[in-house]
């Protein structure tokens, strides 16, 4: 599968860019506050659509059994959806473990941040998310510019045509340009370096 490269110096196109990425060091913010409430660091998640919390690396103990998963293979647990109070134990201490993680529960759900949706920061760029879904794509801000991977062209004479015509298109970023990979990547190499 090809991928094609642009560039836009739009300034609504670089601040909405800039403005995902100021809304995912928001979220990374977060995560590390509510995995200081846990014990544990968060597992940033993503999945085709947004960017959210997972689990909380814990021990494997047992004993955190009744209210957390099993860990998984990097060793994340996941808050039960109920408690599982171990066999053999009274009436009152069931109730004291239900207690228990209905506050485990509740503390999640207050702190835990929303999913940070990345298809609105595309729509609002003007691209076919659909397309995205299929090809793929990656975006970032370097000095006042914004640069895009693609899995599929974007062509603004075939943009208009479509649009014209009441046809599906990929869409157009606004101001984007065609560049060379090299260009792409020595742009990217730089952001990568500034974060470093």
């Amino acid at each position: 599968m090809s991928n094609y490269f642009y560039k836009s110096e739009a300034p609504e196109v670089v601040a909405i860019v800039r403005e995902f990425y100021q809304a995912k060091d928001l979220l990374n913010e977060q995560l590390a506050k509510l995995g200081e409430l846990f014990g544990g660091a968060i597992a940033p998640m993503r999945d085709i659509t947004s960017h959210f919390a997972g689990g909380v690396k814990l021990s494997a103990s047992r004993d955190l059994d009744v209210h957390w998963c099993r860990p998984d293979d990097y060793g994340y647990r996941s808050l039960r959806q109920q408690a599982v109070p171990p066999k053999g134990i009274t009436k009152e201490q069931r109730a004291a473990i239900r207690a228990e993680h209905e506050r485990l529960r509740e503390l999640w759900k207050e702190h835990c941040p929303p999913r940070l949706n990345t298809h609105g920061y595309w729509d609002r760029l003007n691209v076919n998310t659909g397309n995205l879904m299929l090809g793929g794509g990656i975006k970032f801000e370097h000095q006042e510019m914004a640069y895009f991977c693609l899995g599929f062209d974007i062509n603004q004479a075939q943009h208009e045509a479509n649009v014209a015509a009441g046809k599906p298109t990929a869409g157009w970023i606004t101001g984007a340009v065609e560049i060379l990979p090299s260009e792409y990547e020595a742009a990217r190499v730089a952001k990568l370096g500034e974060r470093a």
